[in-house]
């Protein structure tokens, strides 16, 4: 990163909003927030930037993940969908009450799903008797 895109993002959204950038994506980013979904989390886009690295994510937790992301939203991330689902007249029609919520991923947690054998084991660790001393 260059010193004068530095100082112009600092000087654009503040030395706290830069230093959180730094921390949480490694890079100062800088452009136009096109919405907010229902986790919280915040959109924005730069069309300034490099290709590829025009659109991300602000997430609101600080220990993310990406199934935090609705459906639709990484839709327009992914440069699937060329208009922001806050702004697309379509998306409404997709949003049905029967859509079930997104839930976190749990891999690697207390929640995750674990499977239960129930069958006998062919083979048995040995266990030794012990016999009592006679003395």
């Amino acid at each position: 990163m260059s010193l004068q895109r530095t100082i112009e993002y600092v000087r654009k959204g503040g030395f706290t909003k830069y230093w959180r950038d730094m921390q949480y994506i490694g890079d100062a980013k800088w452009g136009k927030m096109v919405g907010v979904d229902s986790n919280g989390n915040k959109y924005w886009e730069n069309l300034n930037e490099q290709y590829g690295r025009t659109r991300w994510v602000d997430f609101k937790q600080h220990d993310y993940d990406s199934t935090q992301i609705e459906p639709i939203w990484h839709a327009w991330l992914s440069h699937t969908r060329q208009e922001p689902p806050s702004t697309d007249p379509l998306v409404p029609k997709f949003e049905r009450a029967w859509q079930t919520p997104s839930y976190e991923n749990f891999t690697g947690t207390r929640g995750a799903f674990r499977t239960y054998n129930t069958t006998k084991p062919k083979i048995y660790a040995w266990e030794p008797k012990v016999a009592e001393r006679r003395g």
